[in-house]
């Protein structure tokens, strides 16, 4: 990250909750189309875009330093960017209205109108109509059910975007999906990466989101500021390469819940304590983020979502049709897929930690502790 070259004052709290400065050119002039992250960040995201409610000074900050802040935030509001997010969802939802309440110029909509017009407490404009949201938008971010959806929605919007526009898409999908709508823009003057995540529903409101982008280097840059409110990005590519990146992701994930589901399952089985088991090796090899917090959940028996079983299976075929295309077998990927086949018509929206459900159900008379399963309503 590059320097300010600004020391922090004496009992400056923080100067932005996470801003970001505009990048100035040899003659002075803002360059609108470069941003760099202010280096004093916290964990809620904010814009130098928007940062009356963002500078935070306790009594002793120095009035030069608040000058000079005021000077960049002048500066910066002349270049708001307008950021229309399509898709209000389990996901969307979080992610849009941490957006809004960072200070970005927001219009959220939804096939459902009632759950884009949630959002107007969090600063966001609802928007009834697609093509309101996204006329005039500078960036258009979608957060859809899957690769259909985002292509018919990406189809109605065409006509109302103007030359430039950044589409950043941020559902998960097929490579070959994204890359069919990269191409799309790209024949209407307009830009597009791919930037899946991984992180749920607790990462998207934390702000904690590993984001996973495929474009061009300048398109990503472009992307990074918004992104960066949602949590951390990554090139890793081309347009397309992200599906690629969050497919590996899912790949792991999918198959990790279903080895701790087994790791308790056969502690409890074998006459040990399966939470004393979990503590045991959380610190050694075994350890990871899923044995963490699903791991929990699963002796909690806890399958409120979190990211769903039909998600998790969705994302399950994607993964063995990029295998296919590439020439390869993935036996465990297979295995895992029909895991969740088993119980994805009993319980869809229950959280992919289900998959100890699924353990249970080939192996009559096991359970996993004497707790109440805790699903989502049918």
């Amino acid at each position: 990250m590059r320097r300010t070259g600004r020391r922090r004052p004496p009992g400056c709290e923080r100067y932005f909750s996470c801003g970001f400065l505009p990048s100035i050119g040899n003659e002075g002039r803002t360059n609108a189309d470069h941003w760099r992250p202010n280096r004093y960040c916290s964990d809620v995201a904010g814009f130098a875009w928007s940062p009356c409610q963002s500078l935070k000074y306790s009594q002793h900050a120095n009035h030069t330093h608040d000058t000079h802040f005021e000077t960049n935030r002048r500066r910066s509001s002349m270049t708001t960017p307008t950021v229309a997010f399509l898709g209000i969802g389990l996901m969307g939802k979080p992610m849009a209205a941490r957006l809004a309440q960072a200070g970005v110029a927001l219009r959220a909509w939804n096939r459902s109108p009632a759950k884009a017009e949630a959002l107007r407490a969090a600063g966001a404009v609802p928007q009834a109509h697609l093509a309101d949201a996204v006329a005039g938008a500078d960036i258009v971010i979608s957060m859809l059910e899957a690769g259909p959806v985002v292509a018919a929605v990406l189809e109605a919007a065409l006509p109302h975007l103007a030359p430039g526009t950044l589409w950043i898409d941020m559902s998960s999908t097929r490579q070959d999906e994204a890359l069919a709508c990269a191409a799309r823009l790209a024949a209407h003057g307009c830009r597009f990466v791919d930037a899946p995540v991984s992180g749920g529903v607790v990462g998207a409101e934390q702000g904690t989101l590993a984001i996973m982008a495929g474009g061009s280097v300048e398109d990503v840059a472009r992307a990074e500021p918004v992104l960066r409110v949602l949590g951390t990005p990554t090139r890793v590519g081309e347009a397309g390469s992200g599906q690629v990146a969050k497919l590996c992701n899912q790949l792991i994930v999918g198959a990790t819940l279903n080895v701790v589901a087994e790791a308790l399952l056969l502690a409890q089985a074998a006459g040990a304590d399966p939470a004393a088991v979990r503590e045991a090796i959380r610190g050694g090899f075994a350890g990871s983020r899923i044995l963490d917090l699903h791991g929990q959940r699963m002796l909690d028996r806890n399958f409120i979502p979190g990211g769903q079983v039909k998600t998790q299976l969705k994302d399950q075929g994607n993964i063995l049709a990029a295998a296919q295309a590439a020439g390869l077998t993935l036996p465990v990927t297979a295995l895992v897929t029909r895991q969740y086949e088993s119980i994805v018509d009993a319980l869809p929206a229950a959280d992919h930690a289900a998959a100890l459900i699924a353990l249970e159900r080939m192996n009559p008379g096991k359970r996993l502790g004497t707790k109440p399963d805790a699903l989502p309503p049918t």
